[in-house]
Parts: C-alpha cells; sequence; structure tokens
C-alpha cells in the first residue's frame, strides 16, 4: 500500500514572503502553546496542547519565500495507543506562485490513513491551515479557538 500523507493546500492574494513570514510566525497561527525558537534553520520548539498533545520540531529546511520543512523529534500524543505517532515525521510547507497568487502546500509527510490519530490530526490541520494560517496571512491575525 502506498502510503498517503496528510496534504492541504490555500491560495492568497499576498505575496510568498508574507506567506513564509506567517507560517515561521507558529505561535500567531497554532493553537496551544509553543516554546522555542521557530524562525531559524536548525531551531528547535515545543508545542503543548493541555495534556493532549506534546510536540518536538526542528526547522530542517528553510527556502526563504520558498519551503519550510519540520521533522518532529519527540511527540506525546495522550488519545493514541502509540504515543509517539509523531515522532519521525516530517512537516512541510512548500509556497509557490500561481496565476499571480500565492500558494500553500501543507503536507504532513507520514501522517497517513493508518495512524491511530489519522482522522483528529488531519482534522485539526485542516482548521489550522485553512482557517487560521489563511488568516495570519490574509489579516495579520490567526484565529485562536476553534
Amino acid at each position: 500500500m502506498i502510503a498517503s500523507n496528510f496534504t492541504t493546500t490555500i491560495v492568497v492574494d499576498n505575496s510568498a514572503k508574507e506567506a513564509f513570514n506567517a507560517i515561521n510566525n507558529v505561535r500567531g497561527w497554532w493553537q496551544g502553546e509553543v516554546m522555542g525558537s521557530t524562525d531559524k534553520l536548525n531551531d528547535e520548539f515545543d508545542y503543548r496542547m493541555e495534556d493532549i498533545h506534546f510536540s518536538k520540531q526542528k526547522i530542517v529546511e528553510l527556502v526563504p519565500n520558498e519551503k519550510v520543512v519540520w521533522l518532529v523529534i519527540d511527540s506525546k500524543l495522550s488519545f493514541t495507543n502509540d504515543k509517539s505517532e509523531w515522532t519521525g515525521t516530517k512537516i512541510v510547507f512548500e509556497i509557490s506562485e500561481i496565476s499571480g497568487k500565492t500558494q500553500v502546500r501543507f503536507t504532513h509527510m507520514g501522517l497517513v490513513p493508518e495512524f491511530e490519530c489519522f482522522d483528529a490530526c488531519s482534522n485539526a490541520w485542516g482548521q489550522l491551515v485553512q482557517k487560521s494560517l489563511f488568516s495570519l496571512i490574509t489579516t495579520g491575525k490567526g484565529i485562536k479557538g476553534f
């Protein structure tokens, strides 16, 4: 079986630079608590949503205005049997211009339908990217607490 990573895409009128800057402003669009630096290559940051979700990301690729890749180096999901399902997965943001607009393609590589958290995590990512990140890019303010 071929793995089907979770992917979602948004298109905005803003520049690639504005999208890139918003992605790296993780506190501006991701729900929960973010600790650490989130905007330079090799930065590591922790994300925590109460006692439900913890993950530690390392920025392993950073191409200004084009691409951001986080490697999940540690994770603990309270609602799954395998608490570390996210560990070793990659979170990828690819920015490109399409017909005078900016497209952000989000992919959580390794978040596959076989994962226990796939439905809940895909839904959460969809909300975060489609609503909160989109809002941060287009209005300068993310959406908290869906």
